[in-house]
């Protein structure tokens, strides 16, 4: 059910954007045609460079109400505030909080997210060649998927490292926790590390 509706809002989510650029776009084509001289339909409030956005009787219409101030300012404040919380929310990665397990006996079990995280990346540091590694569980409970990212040593060989990761950690947490399958995504950074002087 919570997936259903973390899929609902991004679908919305998306539409929303989708609509808000359209629309953006448009408005500004239109006053860019308006700015440059070109023609713009007859309904359109700005025909050419030098009308303005308000006229001089909007803007003054309510300067001497006592809550037109503060109702301009608290709507941009919100406004901002709204921008810069949806601007956090799209860098925030959906993390799963916890994975479902078939115990057997058709009642389930649920294991925590970042304990099968801490699992996962104590035994990733532990293959040879390996300096750091951090893993992100996502998807749905019943499907999880990871996200690792491998700091390794100049010594290590990508490929060999990959190999065992997959054959030997996956391998332990796709058994542990029951899981028929743990598609996953893994990048790999060396470590950076200074020349070597030779003599």
């Amino acid at each position: 059910m919570t997936a259903v509706v973390r899929g609902t809002v991004r679908g919305v989510d998306r539409a929303l954007l989708g609509v808000a650029g359209l629309a953006l776009l448009a408005v500004g084509g239109a006053v860019l045609a308006a700015g440059l001289g070109l023609g713009v339909p007859s309904w359109w409030p700005w025909s050419g460079p030098d009308d303005v956005l308000l006229g001089a009787s909007a803007r003054t219409r309510w300067k001497d109400e006592v809550w037109w101030w503060p109702a301009v300012i608290g709507g941009l404040a919100l406004l901002v505030v709204l921008a810069l919380w949806w601007l956090l929310a799209q860098f925030r990665r959906a993390r799963l909080a916890e994975v479902l397990i078939d115990s057997g006996d058709g009642e389930g079990a649920l294991l925590r997210g970042r304990a099968l995280e801490a699992v996962l990346e104590r035994e990733a540091e532990s293959l040879d060649g390996v300096a750091r590694a951090q893993v992100l569980l996502t998807g749905r409970r019943t499907a999880p998927r990871a996200r690792i990212a491998l700091l390794l040593e100049p010594y290590a060989s990508p490929g060999g490292t990959l190999t065992r990761l997959t054959d030997e950690a996956l391998a332990h947490a796709r058994d542990s926790a029951g899981l028929k399958e743990l598609p996953t995504e893994t990048r790999l950074r060396a470590v950076r590390h200074g020349a070597r002087r030779v003599t």
